[in-house]
C-alpha cells in the first residue's frame, strides 16, 4: 500500500507540474489566435490586403449564408479571393462605431482553435491552426445578421 501512495503521488506531482508548464503555452497561443483574428478583421475593414494575407492559411476557405429571394443561399470564397477583394474595394465605408469585432468564444487545444467573432452585420466561426509557428486562419463559416 505504501508504495502505491507513494507512486499515485509521484504521479500527481508529474501531471501538476506538467500542467503548470503548459499554462504559459496556453496563455501564448490564445494571445497569438486573438492577434490573428484582429488582423483578420481589421484588415478587412481598413483594406489593408497585405494584412489579410498574413493572417490566412493556404487552404484558406470562407461559407457565407445568406438569404436571396426568399431562400438560403451560399458561397465560397478563397483566400486569394479575399486578399483579391480587400485590395480592390479598399477601406470599408462604414462608421468606425461599425467597424468592431468581439471574440465571444475560444477554444485552443494541440496547434488547433476555434473562435467566434461577433460584428454588428455578421456572425463568423473561425477555425484555425498553427502553421509553421504562426496561427493562420482556415476556414471562416459567416452568416449575415441584419
Amino acid at each position: 500500500m505504501k508504495k502505491f501512495t507513494i507512486g499515485a503521488g509521484l504521479l500527481t506531482l508529474v501531471l501538476l507540474n506538467f500542467s503548470a508548464a503548459t499554462e504559459p503555452q496556453k496563455a501564448s497561443d490564445e494571445a497569438a489566435v486573438r492577434s490573428t483574428i484582429t488582423d483578420y478583421i481589421e484588415s478587412y475593414y481598413n483594406g489593408d490586403a497585405g494584412r489579410m494575407e498574413k493572417s490566412l492559411h493556404p487552404h484558406y476557405l470562407k461559407h457565407t449564408i445568406y438569404k436571396a429571394d426568399g431562400k438560403q443561399k451560399m458561397t465560397e470564397w478563397t483566400g486569394l479571393q479575399m486578399v483579391q477583394e480587400v485590395r480592390s474595394v479598399g477601406p470599408i465605408s462604414v462608421p468606425a462605431s461599425e467597424k468592431t469585432g468581439q471574440i465571444t468564444e475560444l477554444d485552443v487545444s494541440e496547434g488547433m482553435a476555434s473562435a467566434k467573432l461577433v460584428t454588428p452585420h455578421w456572425v463568423d466561426y473561425l477555425t484555425l491552426a498553427k502553421w509553421n509557428g504562426e496561427w493562420k486562419i482556415v476556414s471562416v463559416v459567416l452568416t449575415e445578421t441584419d
